[in-house]
């Protein structure tokens, strides 16, 4: 069967007609999901004016595929246009672009994680909902001088949440907890992974000791330790943070780190579509004893007329 490319991309109302490559990423580590559209700024030998048809803010709309069956790889909106080399790049962002807001300055006592982000998206884009069943509390939290994008930053470095958007929603969840997508994603080494760059190691091979330091109520600095002793250790630092809160902290950092199964990622094609939070089923005839279901942890998809592929970073392995 002969795979021709496909795609439908739109900036705003207007619709993209030609492209030299996009690029997508999806990283719950990174917060948003980016795209990059690179377009040629000629087109049989005439300089293509896009003028006033699109802006940055501008809604963007990413469809991909093979004869003309299309998958949906991003939404967002344009964060910059540029130009270089006789091409045109659009870097794109998902709704994180709109809480490059400023807030009001305020502190908050004694607050949880849900309800310090329900008000910061109030102050940004009161359409999107928070869905929120991570644990985790402060017992100061301060405004100053911060952006909405600011604030889940901070709350994504301390909590060590997956926090990301999907369809509308900000998601945080404990790490490997949430699965956007409850149909299982296969890939078997010998049909659809191209190639892979994996090691499979066990929890007592990393060995990872994790350690939190925070200040409690009394402005008194403390610590809370997970993991053993003795090996590779990670340290996070808290601001003002109840016992429970950073005692989940370093729990969430561990699990990221220490766990068996594989570590690295493999590369496919367009088919199947997966995304993070996700869980791909790995199947090896070669070592059937390592096959499992794994934690999507990011995805970047590249494609061109030259043809379309997605590497798929894992994590975790589920039900560890």
């Amino acid at each position: 069967m002969i795979y021709e490319m496909s795609f439908n991309i739109t900036v705003g109302k207007y619709r993209i007609e030609a492209i030299e490559s996009v690029e997508v990423v999806k990283n719950i580590a990174n917060l948003a999901d980016t795209a990059v559209i690179t377009l040629p700024q000629f087109r049989q030998n005439k300089a293509i004016d896009f003028g006033d048809k699109i802006a940055e803010g501008d809604p963007v709309t990413v469809e991909l595929g093979y004869n003309r069956s299309l998958t949906t790889e991003f939404k967002g909106y344009l964060k910059s246009i540029s130009a270089n080399s006789g091409s045109l790049t659009l870097e794109c962002e998902d709704e994180l672009y709109l809480f490059n807001k400023p807030l009001k300055d305020a502190e908050y006592k004694n607050i949880t994680l849900k309800s310090l982000l329900e008000k910061v998206v109030a102050q940004t884009d009161p359409k999107i909902r928070v869905e929120c069943d991570f644990e985790f509390g402060y017992d100061k939290f301060t405004f100053f001088k911060a952006t909405g994008q600011d604030v889940l930053k901070t709350v994504q470095d301390e909590s060590k949440a997956d926090i990301y958007f999907r369809d509308g929603t900000l998601h945080v969840h404990a790490p490997y907890f949430k699965v956007a997508n409850q149909k299982t994603v296969k890939y078997d080494f010998g049909k659809n992974v191209e190639s892979a760059d994996l090691k499979y190691l066990t929890a007592r091979q990393k060995n990872i000791e994790v350690e939190v330091i925070y200040t409690d109520a009394k402005g008194k600095r403390k610590s809370q330790k997970f993991g053993k002793q003795g090996g590779a250790k990670e340290t996070i630092v808290v601001r003002s943070a109840t016992e429970a809160s950073a005692q989940k902290a370093a729990q969430n950092a561990h699990a990221r780190l220490s766990f068996d199964g594989y570590e690295g990622s493999i590369t496919g094609w367009l088919i199947p579509f997966v995304e993070p939070a996700c869980v791909v089923r790995l199947h090896d005839s070669a070592y059937p004893h390592r096959d499992g279901d794994y934690f999507v942890t990011s995805v970047e998809t590249k494609f061109s007329q030259a043809g379309g592929v997605r590497s798929v970073k894992i994590g975790k392995k589920t039900g560890d």
